[in-house]
């Protein structure tokens, strides 16, 4: 058969584009995929496991204990609770995702000494690495991890088995990662569509039928998905991304899906050698003491509701090629092409000829169209080879006329930029139109 990475649709022979959710070279040949044959009970005929008794309950005859169970756990690592809304409930089952080294691991290592420390019971399915590589981390990382135990299975059966019996002394479950998992009932491989879903499935039904609480460990595709179906993120809780690039110290979670708490927070935390350090003030993500040149601009910017100080850097010369060239680092590169052309339309300076480059730097991916106005100013800082002053900083959207419009949250912006101690700030409320900035 014939299965959608994406939704899953099935299908009876291989076609490019998905009929269901439109995608394209998403289409992949499964052998006999046993999570397709369901009987009466929502069972395959191929699933043999250990069944979970659950009988159905009221509400209302919760013990207060029980109750109050659900909302005391919690990490202790600021960064982490404060985006997932400041605590993690019993059962709660959360996928945490992110490029292969960009410290998912680390992360996980760092919790789980957390909650060891709060004298929790963890169990860590190590499916990547072998126990003494662990202990290597754990070592560097000068944890400790005293009521941890590591589980270096990857047969979701025997997984289910263990868990089952000894669901009394298990808190927590780390999966570390979903694409070792396996079902030997499935002619599949490891990692494939059918594999994911099944081994997720069978996850989320132990945290649930247990009140364990489950972190899922998930690598993301060159694209930037999690690799597997998209049913995936509908089988979990909550949903974290794990953002940044490897050769920079910065990195950012943030929460895409959360049934429990908010989805608009982030956390910030600073990759060091002895593992990820908060950022708990935004003075740390850039240099105040840096030298001004041209092209370089500071913004503010909003991760989460948080207001975050970047630099927008630019660089336009001349091109030598019929084509010259856009690109980008941490920003939209069709945006780009937009405010290019206000920048030729409204202030009259010619970008035709010139090969136009822009980073935020850091490493940090910036999608806030409060943007627009330190692009277009370090874009035109640039071409004139003006200095634009560090202690100024910009943030706007603006429209295609021409004109700077208010972001959300802009007191809020404006009253971090003067404790930042910036004391120019260029915003809608004291711009009205991006001609201004020509000079």
């Amino acid at each position: 058969m014939y299965i959608c990475s994406n939704c899953q649709k099935t299908y009876n022979k291989w076609q490019g584009q998905c009929e269901n959710c439109g995608l394209w070279n998403t289409i992949v040949e499964v052998e006999n995929p046993g999570i397709q044959i369901r009987g009466a009970k929502g069972r395959t005929k191929k699933e043999s496991h250990s069944q979970i008794s659950i009988k159905p309950i009221k509400l209302t005859e919760l013990k207060d204990k029980q109750t109050q169970k659900n909302f005391q756990l919690i990490t202790n690592i600021h960064e982490f609770d404060n985006a997932l809304g400041g605590r993690l409930i019993s059962g709660q089952v959360i996928l945490l995702s992110g490029s292969p080294g960009i410290g998912k691991s680390t992360l996980c290592s760092q919790i789980t000494e957390s909650f060891s420390k709060q004298k929790k019971n963890v169990l860590y399915i190590a499916g990547e690495e072998s126990p003494s590589q662990i202990q290597e981390r754990i070592k560097r990382l000068k944890l400790k991890h005293e009521n941890v135990y590591y589980y270096p299975e990857t047969n979701i059966l025997e997984i289910e088995r263990y868990v089952a019996s000894n669901a009394d002394k298990i808190d927590v479950i780390f999966a570390d990662s979903i694409q070792t998992l396996y079902d030997p009932s499935l002619n599949s491989s490891a990692g494939s569509v059918s594999q994911i879903s099944e081994s997720t499935n069978r996850l989320v039904n132990l945290a649930k039928g247990f009140g364990i609480t489950t972190f899922i460990i998930g690598h993301v595709t060159k694209t930037g998905d999690i690799a597997g179906p998209k049913i995936l993120e509908h089988m979990v809780d909550t949903v974290l991304y794990f953002e940044g690039e490897k050769r920079f110290e910065f990195r950012i979670l943030r929460v895409e899906k959360n049934r429990f708490g908010p989805t608009d927070e982030v956390g910030i935390f600073k990759m060091e050698n002895n593992g990820l350090a908060e950022v708990r003030d935004t003075k740390e993500l850039f240099d105040p003491n840096k030298e001004e040149s041209s092209g370089s601009v500071y913004a503010m910017v909003l991760e989460g509701t948080r207001p975050v100080v970047v630099e927008v850097q630019a660089l336009a010369t001349r091109s030598y090629f019929p084509n010259p060239r856009r690109t980008t680092s941490g920003f939209d590169l069709s945006r780009l092409y937009i405010l290019l052309a206000i920048i030729e339309k409204r202030l009259k300076i010619n970008t035709g000829e010139l090969d136009i480059y822009v980073n935020i730097t850091g490493g940090i991916k910036v999608s806030d169209p409060a943007l627009d106005l330190a692009v277009i100013k370090a874009v035109v800082s640039s071409i004139k080879d003006q200095v634009v002053p560090k202690t100024s900083i910009y943030f706007g959207e603006v429209g295609l006329t021409g004109e700077v419009r208010k972001v959300l949250f802009e007191d809020k912006r404006i009253k971090e930029a003067k404790r930042l101690g910036f004391n120019q700030i260029v915003c809608s409320k004291n711009l009205k139109s991006v001609v201004q900035i020509k000079s």
